[in-house]
């Protein structure tokens, strides 16, 4: 237990210091975040801040795992030279703008590391529907979840603290889970991206100093994803538990992926749409959205904890809860804008009114 104390200290130590340090070097050779029209931010900001987070996680659990997870050691040197590879990409890309050729090629580079050293999902324990065989479709499947979710954090790290505050909330799930299951692997390396997304927090909470940065926001991205393979690889459910406790920006980047791709939009093009950033467009501070995510997000862990319990009541609990969040999220944010557009255009026309 001590042990265990003082890797969780030493990981939260090193985050919130190495990220100080990390803000005075960005400001030095101007490595700054300066606002345009698809920003949600008004000042000038220094980023690359994700930086202490990987050097935290990957310092503690390769000081801690390859002294006491002895039979891990194989695996836990796939997935460090994994993030090694995605955390050394992005933070090129933040330095200076990489083709997304160049990164693409690196993370799927780095998702069949993963699958060669952790392994892939070759069935699943669906809630409801039992266990669902795949076979080599599970290869395909887990590549894009990797890849995917990778991106998808990248893509959700757009306001002060939400991209943090999912990772300490998704982080303390999984330690969570490791706990009640006994696995202490994958609950040593959730405890470890809780601390140090928390160490991190405290420069980034609203309003932050300074911005997580690809480096942090892919590198969590990988490690949450690699998390539910390793888990699976022990307990079918736990895949759909690791879904769950990313579920609002897993559900955030497919629903707005596809609603640009039915207006004919370039998807790969910077934009302003996520659900995140329309709440924020519609009048919401970037603290009350991080907290409305955070929350979600901790909907999540609750919900996975109800797989695990691995019970047909605890199934449709999921199956029921799920899809509700997801519509009460998006039918609130089209009433919050139906609103303000009407707000606006009553504003517009009493002034249009005064100038006549």
């Amino acid at each position: 237990m001590v042990s265990e104390i003082v890797l969780f200290g030493f990981g939260f130590g090193t985050s919130w210091w190495a990220t100080g340090v990390v803000r005075r070097y960005a400001l030095r050779k101007e490595l700054i975040d300066i606002p345009n029209e698809r920003s949600s931010h008004t000042q000038p900001t220094p980023r690359g801040g994700g930086l202490a987070i990987v050097l935290g996680t990957l310092c503690g659990l390769l000081t801690y795992g390859l002294l006491f997870f002895v039979e891990y050691r194989f695996l836990l040197l796939f997935y460090a030279f994994g993030v090694g590879l995605i955390a050394t990409v992005s933070w090129f890309d933040d330095l200076q703008t990489l083709p997304n050729r160049v990164r693409f090629a690196v993370h799927s580079l780095a998702a069949i590391l993963a699958i060669i050293g952790l392994g892939y999902w070759d069935e699943l324990s669906v809630p409801l529907l039992g266990q669902v065989h795949l076979g080599w479709v599970g290869l395909p499947i887990t590549f894009l979840w990797i890849v995917g979710l990778t991106n998808a954090y990248n893509f959700m790290d757009g306001i002060d603290g939400i991209a943090g505050g999912q990772a300490v909330v998704a982080g303390l799930g999984w330690a969570i889970i490791g706990g009640l299951m006994n696995l202490p692997l994958l609950g040593a390396v959730g405890a470890l991206l809780a601390v140090t997304s928390l160490g991190f927090l405290f420069h980034n909470w609203p309003p932050a100093r300074i911005f997580m940065g690809d480096v942090g926001s892919a590198f969590l991205g990988y490690s949450f994803a690699c998390l539910a393979i390793i888990g699976a690889s022990k307990d079918p459910p736990l895949a759909i538990a690791g879904v769950l406790l990313v579920w609002p920006f897993v559900f955030d980047t497919i629903f707005t992926f596809f609603r640009r791709l039915k207006k004919r939009e370039n998807v790969f093009s910077a934009h302003r749409s996520h659900l995140y950033q329309r709440l924020v467009i519609s009048g919401y501070s970037h603290r009350s959205v991080t907290l409305l995510y955070m929350g979600l997000d901790v909907l999540g862990l609750l919900l996975a904890l109800l797989v695990i319990a691995k019970n047909a009541w605890a199934d449709l609990g999921v199956v029921i809860a799920l899809p509700l969040s997801c519509f009460a999220l998006w039918g609130y944010i089209v009433i919050r804008e139906q609103t303000a557009a009407k707000v606006k255009n009553s504003s517009s026309a009493f002034e249009e009114k005064v100038i006549w």
